[in-house]
């Protein structure tokens, strides 16, 4: 069936034979993830993975990149069984790995000490009892190896194996109080938890005794239990472990507040062959909170002589979109506890979001991290000694920075990307880069993508009290010829404390709608993140009101400005999630009437319905309150203007999206199909809030391309509907 299907996607989209770069492209390329570098600097490890259409199957594998030829190598680790490596500290290529086998216990992991250089000789070091993961490591003076790994956990403390879990002879689900789901589970007794344990350097590696030790079970709660990471997108960056191997750090939600309704989490410090609980560093009562600093926290970080503690909190507990801010405090082992003294903030001058990685200098003078900034995330670097009125200057500048790594000769290793380019790894030396690989200049899938083809736009905003203008991406097809004007493709995009960036997306790409013969103007209205708090603070309680202005203006300066090369005549308008309900928003009111045809994927149709999500604190606060208190939700509803649809339209909803549930999406449709206007309707079972798995993609962007192409164009739409 699989094939099949594809057989037919694959003939639809030979219409589109002009198109340099199509979906098989995006989605079918060499997908690279971020370096990870040896403690010479000399390679780095980093996965690869490649889907194959013909064989409806997908290839991944450890790799090693040269960072002085740019070559890649096998890394030895076969990436069917080794789930995580991590360089062992003072060593030039130690590493310790993760296997996702265990023959002694079905449903656990083993624990291997090696070298990169022949992994095949690497030593069984322990075997645990479940799949645990997210390794973090720290060598002792003794040459003990102290580690952190994470596991879903029983209420009692114990690490869950899926292969020994005694599940219930009934389906039931029973909750007592909110956040019965998240994301796309439904929620359990059970939580993620940190496991602390100690590799001893004897004659060769062992677990120590006792084993493993639940950090998070001796954690008080009176609402919610102790979760570390913090689901559904935590990580191994919500924990951390001290140089010296001494202490531990790990984020987890305020205990004393309903998870659904509050953002706040604390960051909680301990000793790691210590017995007693964890305590929170900026919980109730603490210097933090006394200065007004009580939501979110994240990314502990302890300085290289671990004396030093780093992370971020946001000052509101019920905000997720509050800026990011940067701190520090000084950490030292106190009689099985953590003395912590010299709390300082770092960043208060500084108008954007600190979202980490949060990498100490070698000397502690200073700490490196990247804040978006106009559409790009950059590297900035705030030395501890700064105070309120530091403001720091951007390190990169014109791609967005997903990761890097400060080398031991104090370069800086950075994975980037760009609207161009899914990846690029270069060195940043005194402010000279040196690219080491490119794969908009080395894969073939990409050769017809170029930084030329991508422009920005400034245009006013509707907001009387902003001091700036607003920006937007154009993006041309790679096959753009001058003198020669094609349709709009008007970007919406999600959040709606979001941006459209510099970046690559595997969703939402841009330049793969542009080589369908489309002008992609991409904007970032009132809302936006990386332009300064204050646009997107803006938003609230006014989801239909400052945003939809904005796009007005946007499409008027488009109209205006681009008529040399862009068609608005035949645009079309898409959005996701914030730009699905705009994208409803704009059916709802005179910009709809500018457009062809409009897509919605996963987005609000009834405000009042939005209430069936599962994280509440972000509907309370982006519609000033209750559903029962609240006017924004009656105000900025587009049900209440269902007489002005007429705009052909096509709904994306999933199943497994909570949060935005697809009855939202099945309302839409059936409204649509009742008063008439074209439309259609796309669902996919075993999906979230996004389309990830790429058969479902390649088939979202073939129905997708296929109705706005009728629409726009006058190609023939290609009708084999699902339902009927």
């Amino acid at each position: 069936m699989a094939m099949a299907r594809y057989l037919g996607i694959a003939s639809a989209l030979a219409s589109t034979s002009l198109a340099q770069f199509t979906p098989e492209k995006l989605i079918g390329a060499p997908r690279r993830g971020a370096l990870s570098p040896s403690g010479d600097g000399s390679v780095a490890l980093l996965s690869i993975s490649q889907y194959n259409f013909s064989a409806t199957a997908g290839h991944s594998s450890w790799g090693l990149l040269d960072l002085k030829s740019g070559e890649f190598k096998d890394s030895g680790l076969n990436f069917s069984e080794v789930n995580e490596a991590a360089w062992i500290p003072g060593t030039d290529t130690g590493i310790v790995y993760i296997n996702g086998t265990n023959e002694e216990i079905p449903g656990g992991v083993t624990i291997w000490i090696g070298d990169i250089n022949d992994p095949s000789k690497s030593t069984l070091a322990a075997s645990l009892d479940a799949p645990y993961n997210g390794l973090k490591i720290a060598k002792t003076e003794s040459g003990d190896i102290h580690f952190l790994v994470n596991s879903l956990a029983y209420p009692n403390g114990t690490a869950v194996n899926p292969k020994t879990e005694v599940t219930p002879k009934h389906t039931g689900r029973f909750y007592k109080d909110v956040y019965v789901r998240h994301w796309d589970t439904w929620l359990t007794k059970n939580r993620h938890n940190v496991f602390a344990g100690a590799l001893s350097a004897n004659a060769s590696y062992g677990l120590a005794h006792p084993g493993l030790r639940n950090l998070n079970h001796a954690v008080n709660w009176t609402t919610t239990r102790s979760e570390t990471p913090v689901q559904p997108f935590g990580d191994s960056g919500d924990y951390a472990i001290s140089p010296d191997g001494k202490l531990y750090a790990f984020l987890s939600k305020a205990p004393q507040l309903n998870k659904a309704n509050y953002t706040a989490s604390y960051i909680y410090l301990g000793e790691v062959a210590g017995t007693a609980a964890p305590a929170a560093l900026n919980g109730p009562g603490s210097e933090a909170a006394e200065a007004g600093h009580q939501g979110a926290s994240g990314l502990p970080s302890f300085s290289p002589d671990s004396s030093k503690l780093a992370y971020v909190q946001q000052d509101e507990d019920y905000y997720e979109s509050d800026r990011w801010q940067l701190y520090t405090v000084d950490v030292a082992p106190a009689n099985g506890s953590v003395a912590t003294s010299n709390w300082k903030g770092l960043s208060a001058g500084f108008d954007r979001w600190v979202q980490g990685p949060l990498t100490w200098a070698h000397d502690g003078s200073s700490i490196y991290t990247t804040a978006e900034d106009y559409a790009r995330v950059k590297i900035f670097n705030f030395p501890i000694t700064a105070n309120a009125s530091y403001i720091p200057e951007p390190l990169t500048s014109n791609t967005s920075v997903s990761s890097f790594s400060l080398l031991k000769n104090n370069d800086l290793l950075v994975t980037a990307s760009a609207i161009w380019t899914p990846v690029e790894y270069y060195t940043l030396t005194n402010g000279t880069k040196n690219t080491i690989f490119s794969a908009a200049e080395s894969d073939e899938e990409f050769a017809d993508l170029s930084a030329d083809h991508v422009s920005e736009i400034f245009f006013n905003g509707s907001d009387p009290n902003l001091k700036q203008q607003l920006h937007a991406w154009v993006i041309k097809p790679s096959n753009f010829v001058e003198n020669k004007t094609y349709p709009l493709a008007f970007y919406i995009h999600g959040g709606p404390q979001g941006s459209w960036g510099n970046s690559w997306s595997n969703r939402w790409n841009p330049a793969v709608w542009a080589d369908q013969g489309y002008i992609v103007v991409a904007p970032n209205p009132t809302g936006s993140t990386g332009f300064g708090q204050y646009l997107t603070d803006a938003i609230q309680g006014q989801w239909g009101g400052y945003p939809y202005y904005d796009l007005v203006n946007a499409w008027e300066y488009i109209n205006s400005e681009l008529t040399s090369f862009v068609d608005t005549k035949n645009g079309i308008a898409a959005g996701a999630s914030y730009g699905g309900y705009m994208t409803n928003w704009i059916q709802s009111n005179d910009l709809g009437n500018k457009f062809k045809a409009l897509v919605t994927h996963d987005g609000i149709s009834q405000t009042k319905a939005a209430w069936g999500t599962e994280e509440l604190w972000f509907i309370r606060h982006d519609y000033n309150g209750t559903v029962w208190q609240s006017e924004a939700y009656e105000k900025w509803n587009p049900f209440n203007h269902i007489a002005n649809w007429s705009t052909p339209q096509f709904v994306v909803h999933n199943t497994l999206d909570y949060r935005l549930p697809e009855s939202d999406g099945i309302a839409l449709f059936n409204v649509l199909q009742n008063v008439g206007v074209p439309s259609r309707f796309l669902n996919f079972p075993n999906e979230n809030h996004w389309v990830i798995k790429q058969e479902n993609s390649l088939f979202w962007h073939k129905e997708i391309f296929n109705w706005i192409n009728h629409y726009s164009k006058g190609t023939p739409l290609d009708d084999e509907p699902a339902g009927n």
